[in-house]
């Protein structure tokens, strides 16, 4: 049940946005039990204006399950006391507020080439 979801369905409130279809009755769930709709609304990660807008661009569309995996690595960046972090995601990298839990930048793996990433203090790779 891994069903994408499109960046229109993620954030309907923006402008030039589709409004998403209406939800089925029963949510789905996360790996870990949270209602996608909780991932949404920032409970475990949130995406800049900036970062919606570069996810539009590149064609990145981010399952549930990807939502928990980066959630997780916020988490472990905030144990670390990190601030802003390089989470390396398959071929996905984002640059993330970890205080805030929100994305700031996302980028695919054609545009993370010959890319210098500044303002980080850590990184995190995900398998």
């Amino acid at each position: 049940m891994s069903e994408r979801q499109t960046i229109g369905q993620m954030f309907p409130n923006r402008v030039g946005f589709v409004p998403p279809k209406p939800m089925p009755a029963k949510t789905p769930s996360t790996a870990n039990g949270a209602a996608f709709r909780d991932v949404l609304d920032g409970q475990l990660v949130k995406f800049s204006h900036h970062a919606e807008q570069r996810l539009a661009q590149r064609g990145i569309r981010l399952e549930a399950e990807q939502l928990h995996r980066l959630g997780g690595a916020i988490d472990k960046a905030a144990a670390k006391g990190a601030k802003d972090s390089l989470v390396l995601f398959q071929d996905l990298a984002f640059i993330v507020n970890v205080k805030n839990r929100t994305v700031v930048t996302a980028m695919d793996g054609a545009s993370m080439n010959d890319h210098v990433f500044t303002q980080i203090d850590s990184t995190i790779v995900v398998k």
